[in-house]
């Protein structure tokens, strides 16, 4: 190119980039503008709570689908606040207890091993706690289904005075002066004046997630495993007349082992505690109590509603015995007096097939953890 040719090129450029370039300039500066504002009135408005995200709930194979309350959708952030609150010892009237402290995940979520747990102030309570597992399919709650919804269950145990001994009140207070809380429930409740409904929701969020499916039994029924001699000799005990395991525990009815029904299992012949009678108040429902399910049922000893049993061994011999009647003994006690017979070979069958039940993964869940 030509020494004219060459400035002549420059001047046509210069006239271009002055032309051209501070438009695209503009245009830059004018997006950056509006995207930080845009991000602004998204995430950095105090009064605007930030989006959730719907939780996916598995559905194991065989399971049925669990029931939701339309009023309290699974979100993570709101499984998360949840479980934060399961191991919050501000619940507590002197912030030395939580959920968890009666419902250790080595258990299976029950109180180490103890019959009857105590609460802050050292007042032991008369019935043994429940394990947390698998409770989103539940129907009833407690050992005498006096809550209908997992709910109204978590409601109890902050003011019960032998337990968190604390009025909701106090302890709604409490939460609200941690800002990480008033943070948490706004994004997900869409309020800062929260109170004990939404605390209960947030735990029950996280609750429902506490599904457990990957026991040796559900491997055998994926076809993943086989099963021991033992055990399958153990499986057809529970699943016929020999053992009678299956009418209250069944496998096939949606994997949950538990029936979802009040029994008396002919434990006494007289009553101290009256179990579903004190809620129903009809006699026909006295000494009967909520079937448990049998997952993990090896890791929560002791066992019955008043932990009267502290081995498999010894819950089975009290069904192999026939139990003790009674006025309202339910009818599947049909050997009542007469008893199972079964050989010691098969009771230990029977306790070896009952061991399959336990899940590992379950209670070595990291999502289950204390977070803090």
């Amino acid at each position: 190119m030509s020494r004219k040719g060459f400035s002549i090129y420059k001047r046509v450029k210069f006239t271009y980039l002055m032309n051209v370039q501070p438009q695209i300039y503009l245009l830059v500066v004018v997006g950056i503008l509006t995207f930080q504002s845009c991000v602004k009135d998204i995430s950095l408005d105090p009064e605007q709570p930030l989006p959730t995200t719907p939780y996916q709930l598995p559905t194991p194979a065989g399971f049925p689908q669990m029931i939701i309350p339309s009023d309290n959708p699974l979100t993570n952030e709101g499984v998360a606040l949840g479980r934060k609150l399961f191991f919050e010892t501000l619940l507590s009237g002197n912030n030395t207890q939580s959920c968890s402290s009666c419902h250790e995940a080595v258990f299976s979520f029950t109180d180490s091993g103890k019959r009857f747990s105590k609460g802050i102030d050292n007042i032991e309570g008369f019935r043994n706690a429940q394990p947390i597992i698998n409770l989103g399919y539940n129907m009833h709650f407690f050992w005498d289904g006096r809550a209908e919804t997992l709910e109204q269950q978590i409601l109890e145990p902050v003011p019960n005075p032998i337990e968190l001994h604390q009025s909701w009140a106090n302890a709604v207070m409490k939460l609200k002066a941690e800002k990480r809380y008033s943070d948490a429930f706004f994004q997900v409740f869409k309020t800062r004046e929260f109170d004990s409904t939404h605390v209960v929701k947030a735990i029950a969020q996280f609750m429902r997630t506490m599904i457990s499916y990957n026991s040796r039994l559900d491997k055998r029924l994926r076809n993943e495993i086989n099963l021991t001699p033992s055990e399958l000799n153990g499986f057809v005990i529970y699943n016929t007349e020999r053992g009678d395991c299956f009418h209250c525990h069944s496998i096939d009815a949606g994997r949950l082992l538990t029936d979802n029904g009040f029994h008396n299992n002919g434990l006494d012949a007289e009553f101290t505690d009256i179990g579903r009678e004190a809620v129903t108040g009809n006699s026909v429902d006295r000494g009967k109590f909520l079937t448990p399910t049998l997952r993990n049922i090896a890791l929560t000893a002791p066992y019955m509603h008043d932990g009267r049993f502290q081995t498999l061994e010894e819950v089975v011999e009290h069904y192999n015995s026939g139990g003790r009647p009674s006025p309202t003994l339910d009818p599947l006690m049909k050997n009542v007096g007469v008893g199972l017979n079964l050989t010691n070979q098969e009771k230990a069958d029977l306790v070896a097939f009952l061991k399959t039940f336990t899940d590992s993964s379950f209670i070595n869940n990291p999502k289950f953890r204390n977070p803090f």
